[in-house]
């Protein structure tokens, strides 16, 4: 039995949660339902550690759902990329849970928190889902079921710009996913198939297909929309500014990252093959958006007063790394792309759980409400001074690796200009980052401000552990960069 239920890990990587969360919802007491979250997302978090030992041990797994085999039924296929994803997500999930129940509990009301719980695991179970399915139709299904939780999610913030921000989020997401369905219908008018592995073996026979060729504009314009690439970021920077700090952690980390997976593996498993780098200028577009990111991003960050919105420009401008690794379509840049995804994953949300602390202090997270801030909460900013120093890229932490390993693969192809790029985008960080530093630690606290104590242990201790895990990862890099390359080899199988 014990083998049995083993051979079905796949399976319950996304059906467990799907479960679980309509048990939130009948429970209606946010006691338990963060008891079940909490206790779920850490059940996963051991099979998808599970699956990756298993991967790094045998090879790909595929899982075919009822017994049909593929291309006739649905697989799950978990390769070193996907396997990666899920770990990524699972662990994000299970420092973000333990925390969330005091953040949430002070920033939505309280006969709604049920509802947060119900959505985060339908969340988790359609990012889950984007991360393990092997056929491009189940990807926009979980797609839609991950987008879908995500503006609840962002619209229970007590703030009414929070349901603004859910509301432009879901036009753009509706829009994104509607690109996306077109270019899987067109493939699909043109190969008979939906999945991976069999359009991976006939897309490059259909070199040159017209049709092909505009399904893939439509399928990478749709999952630009959902990963935030510029300049089609315009929902981010609202929907992690005005949901809850919690909700804002969880998806800063994790909905952005399956994204950018999911553009890879279109980009490269199923197109990779296909000469497009060379033939279409699909190299230098990229790396041109990605630029732009990295640049845009973090200059329009210099100018925010709320630190939440500021992180969010921050993250615009880290996804402009990830497709600029991406982008080099070479081993080490694809490394450093992927890698970068984990890295990022890990300061983000230390970064942004710090704020949610603040928040629950101050009840603000405007950079002149902080001034002073380090005196009375000495815990809490030195956790955002820590996460400051990987976002700029300073050695020991996990955002040096990734910087270190874009700028060796620009170096690899000659391409100076993309380094100084990457070099202006550290020094813009360093600016963004020194503003609340400047605040927090260099100015006096307001006049009259309220005694404050330090955030509760149940949100201080989780901040710490994203925000150490990304300094581990930064001083022995060596498992997620194995990994990465692996990842990396991977998807490159057929552009190399």
């Amino acid at each position: 039995m014990t083998a049995s239920l083993f051979s079905h890990l796949p399976a319950l990587q996304v059906v467990l949660a799907l479960l679980a969360a309509p048990v939130c919802l009948v429970l209606r007491r946010h006691g338990a339902a963060w008891l079940i979250a909490t206790g779920m997302t850490w059940v996963l978090l051991a099979i998808a550690l599970t699956l990756l030992g298993r991967v790094l041990e045998t090879g790909t797994i595929i899982y075919s759902l009822g017994g049909w085999p593929a291309p006739w039924g649905i697989e799950y296929r978990i390769d070193l990329a996907n396997a990666f994803m899920l770990v990524i997500v699972t662990l994000i999930g299970s420092v973000v849970m333990p925390y969330a129940r005091a953040s949430i509990k002070a920033e939505i009301e309280e006969p709604r928190i049920y509802l947060f719980y119900c959505m985060y695991l339908l969340n988790l179970a359609g990012l889950l889902g984007i991360a393990i399915t092997g056929d491009v139709f189940n990807l926009f299904v979980f797609l839609e079921i991950s987008s879908l939780s995500s503006y609840v999610m962002i619209s229970l913030g007590r703030d009414r710009k929070a349901l603004i921000a859910a509301y432009r989020y879901l036009i753009m997401g509706t829009i994104g996913a509607t690109f996306y369905i077109i270019g899987v219908g067109m493939m699909y008018q043109v190969t008979g198939t939906l999945n991976m592995a069999d359009l991976a073996t006939l897309v490059p026979d259909l070199y040159g297909n017209r049709t092909i060729m505009v399904a893939l504009a439509f399928l990478l314009v749709g999952l630009s929309l959902k990963l935030a690439l510029v300049p089609l970021h315009l929902w981010l920077p609202d929907a992690y500014t005005h949901a809850p700090s919690a909700v804002s952690a969880f998806l800063a980390s994790t909905g952005t990252k399956v994204a950018v997976y999911a553009f890879a593996r279109i980009l490269f498993t199923i197109f990779g093959g296909s000469g497009i780098f060379d033939d279409f200028g699909l190299q230098e577009i990229l790396v041109s958006l990605a630029i732009a990111a990295m640049i845009g991003g973090s200059a329009v960050a210099l100018y925010q007063s709320n630190v939440k919105r500021l992180l969010a420009y921050s993250s615009i401008a880290q996804i402009g790394y990830m497709i600029l690794g991406l982008s080099m379509a070479s081993v080490i840049g694809m490394t450093a792309g992927l890698v970068h995804l984990f890295n990022h994953a890990l300061m983000k949300g230390g970064l942004f759980m710090v704020m949610g602390c603040v928040f629950l202090r101050l009840g603000s997270v405007q950079i002149e409400s902080m001034e002073g801030l380090a005196k009375r909460m000495p815990l809490t900013m030195a956790a955002f001074v820590a996460g400051g120093f990987g976002l700029i890229g300073i050695p020991l932490t996990a955002g040096f690796i990734s910087k270190w390993y874009l700028i060796q693969g620009a170096l690899e192809k000659g391409w100076w200009p993309v380094v100084v790029a990457i070099l202006v985008s550290s020094l813009l960080a360093v600016i963004y980052v020194w503003r609340v530093v400047e605040a927090a630690y260099f100015k006096p606290p307001p006049k009259g401000a309220a005694e404050i104590t330090e955030a509760p242990a149940s949100m201080l201790v989780p901040t710490w552990v994203m925000i150490g895990l990304s300094y581990y990862f930064g001083i022995n890099a060596t498992l997620p960069l194995d990994i990465a390359t692996g990842a990396a080899e991977t998807l490159l199988g057929g552009v190399q």
